[in-house]
């Protein structure tokens, strides 16, 4: 009983009810920093957090092994824990090439995506949409089951899907666009094209980041994207429409990977890798919504 108090209660504390009107902050403020602990297997992609365990999630992303390396076609990247105040714990390497890694909030599990989840690459195998069994103490345990195989209607290789479990809907960035897609399983093809008006918010397709569109929950401000050159996060709601943006501090020095990876929102935070900080880069997360 005393377990399933604590669900409820973390659960409800992390969902997007208590910020359903919130509003934009100008300055964002950094709420809980994760200095890598581990060499990234390839680069780090995305966070999750799971508020049952209160433990955070970090997705390194990287392909299986070459044709005739005497390894099985699995991925060597590794999902790394840490507690929810940043100290590192435990990593597994469950065999995906993960592109986000995230909480249901429908289903009530860890899940990833792949890379190439529409097959635009060419097939590979352990490509789609998997959840990640954990064990009483939050921790991987290495096993896996299919939530969805590849589809077409993810669209760009390298896109990194948002969940929304509002509607049960993916939103899909298309790289080097303002394009995000929106898919509802199982269809196969996108259900609708939202266009982010990045001219009113004073952007470029190429200032933005390529592949990644949060999820927030917040109505009004449901869409947020990285604006790597002018450093802050832009708002949009579901039609495109921009609403406002919440500036990053000015002394980040944001690199050109964090157009492409290193980028997650979850917990009511938005978190940017900023890989000069630390040995192997830092996770900053941001509170990007006054209460």
């Amino acid at each position: 009983m005393k377990t399933l108090f604590k669900l409820l209660l973390s659960l409800l504390l992390s969902s997007s009810y208590l910020i359903a009107h919130a509003g934009i902050q100008a300055e964002a403020s950094t709420t809980v920093k994760i200095a890598l602990a581990k060499k990234p297997t390839s680069k780090p992609m995305s966070i999750a957090y799971y508020p049952l365990y209160q433990k955070y999630y970090v997705a390194d992303g990287g392909l299986a092994p070459l044709p005739g390396e005497n390894e099985a076609p699995l991925s060597r990247s590794e999902i790394h824990v840490y507690g929810d105040d940043g100290k590192y714990l435990k990593s597994a390497r469950p065999g995906y090439d993960n592109r986000v890694i995230y909480f249901n909030d429908t289903s009530k599990k860890l899940e990833t995506i792949t890379f190439n989840i529409s097959t635009a690459a060419g097939f590979s195998p352990n490509t789609g949409i998997f959840s990640l069994d954990l064990d009483n103490d939050g921790f991987l345990t290495g096993k896996s089951d299919d939530v969805f195989g590849f589809n077409p209607a993810f669209g760009d290789a390298s896109t990194m899907p948002s969940y929304d479990p509002d509607h049960q809907v993916y939103y899909a960035k298309q790289g080097r666009s303002n394009a995000v897609w929106v898919i509802k399983l199982p269809n196969r093809e996108k259900s609708k094209e939202i266009l982010l008006d990045l001219k009113a918010a004073g952007a470029q397709f190429d200032d933005v980041a390529d592949y990644f569109v949060a999820y927030t929950g917040v109505t009004g401000n449901e869409l947020a994207i990285l604006d790597v050159d002018h450093k802050a996060v832009l708002l949009f709601n579901l039609e495109g429409k921009f609403a406002g943006k919440s500036m990053l501090p000015a002394n980040m020095k944001l690199r050109a990977q964090n157009h492409i990876a290193g980028m997650a929102y979850s917990n009511g935070i938005f978190f940017v890798l900023h890989e000069p900080e630390g040995e192997f880069g830092t996770f900053y997360g941001f509170k990007i919504f006054t209460e």
